[in-house]
C-alpha cells in the first residue's frame, strides 16, 4: 500500500459513556443530543440503550420496549446520521418474528449498514440473558471509510473465537457496546480482555460501557500494538479517539498474528476434542 495513502487513512470517533434510564424515549433523545454535539464522524454508544429498569433488566421490560428495525427508536436515530452525514453504532432490543435480540446497529448517512444480534448471551455471575433474548448466529461486518468494522457486544469479549474469525475476514476495528456489570475483578478482566482481543488480531478495539450505578464505566480504546489509547473512569463522559490505519500495518509487520495462526490445525484439534 502506498505510504502517502497510509498517512491519510484515519477515522475520528467519539465514545459516549453514559447511563441509560428506564425511559426509552428519554434515552433516544439523549443519544440524539450527543450526536448533535459531536464533531466526530462516528459516534458509539453502550449496550442496553433502550433502557435498564431500577431493579435490573428483565423479560417483561425488554419485551415491552422492543421494536423492529423500522420502529421509532431505530428509525429516528438512523435518521440523525442522514441529517449530519455521519455514522453511529448504537444498541436496541430488536423484535423479530423468532424472538427479541440484543442488537448492535451500525448506520451511516441514514442507511443501516450492519446489524449484529448478540451471539454469546450473558448467562454468568447469576444473570440469565438467555431468559430474555434469543441468541444471534451471524457475524456483522461492514466497511466504514478506510476501515473494516466488526460488531460484538459485551460478554462476547470473553470468546476469542468470534474476534479471530472476524479478523480472518479482514476486520481491523472491533466495536463493542457494553453494559459490564460491577463486581470483584471486573475492571481487571475488562482491561485484559479488550487488550487481548485487539492485540492478538492486529486490530483496533473500541469498547464503550455504561457508567454508574450498575456498570463499571472504563470505556476503552485499545491499539493493535497492545496498549491502551484512552480509558475513562466510572463517571458519565464522552471522549474522542483518532485512529490511524498505519498503526494496523505496523502491528501486522511486527507481529503477523493472522498469517502465523494455524487455522486448519485448530479446526482439526477442535474436531478431535469434540469426538472424545
Amino acid at each position: 500500500m502506498n505510504r502517502n495513502r497510509l498517512n491519510i487513512m484515519s477515522l475520528t470517533l467519539r465514545v459516549h459513556q453514559i447511563s441509560f434510564s428506564s425511559n426509552k424515549i428519554e434515552n433516544m433523545n439523549t443519544i440524539l443530543h450527543f450526536v448533535d454535539e459531536s464533531d466526530a464522524y462516528l459516534d458509539v454508544f453502550p449496550e442496553y440503550a433502550m433502557g435498564v429498569p431500577p431493579g435490573g433488566l428483565n423479560t417483561q421490560f425488554v419485551h415491552e420496549n422492543a421494536e423492529p428495525l423500522n420502529g421509532e427508536f431505530v428509525k429516528t436515530i438512523v435518521g440523525k446520521t442522514d441529517e449530519k452525514s455521519s455514522a453511529i453504532v448504537f444498541t436496541a432490543y430488536l423484535k423479530e418474528r423468532d424472538g427479541v435480540y440484543n442488537a448492535s446497529i451500525l448506520a451511516e448517512k441514514g442507511e443501516i449498514k450492519a446489524v449484529y444480534r448478540k451471539i454469546h448471551l450473558f448467562d454468568a455471575f447469576g444473570y440469565r440473558e438467555s431468559d430474555v433474548f434469543a441468541p444471534g448466529k451471524e457475524l456483522a461486518i461492514t466497511d466504514l471509510k478506510d476501515f473494516k468494522i466488526g460488531l460484538a457486544v459485551c460478554f462476547d469479549l470473553r470468546f476469542p473465537e468470534l474476534f479471530r474469525v472476524m479478523a480472518r475476514r479482514g476486520v481491523n476495528l472491533f466495536i463493542v457496546p457494553s453494559a459490564w456489570y460491577k463486581g470483584k475483578y471486573k475492571i481487571t478482566q475488562w482491561r485484559a480482555l479488550t487488550l487481548a482481543r485487539s492485540h492478538e488480531n492486529n486490530s483496533y478495539l473500541i469498547a464503550v460501557d455504561q457508567a454508574n450505578p450498575f456498570f463499571i464505566g472504563h470505556s476503552i480504546a485499545t491499539s493493535p500494538l497492545g496498549y491502551v489509547i484512552k480509558e475513562a473512569d466510572e463517571e458519565q463522559k464522552s471522549f474522542t479517539v483518532h485512529l490511524e490505519y498505519e498503526i494496523i500495518e505496523k502491528s501486522k509487520q511486527s507481529l503477523p498474528m493472522i498469517s502465523l495462526s494455524k487455522h486448519t490445525l485448530y479446526k482439526k484439534l477442535f474436531s478431535l476434542a469434540n469426538n472424545k
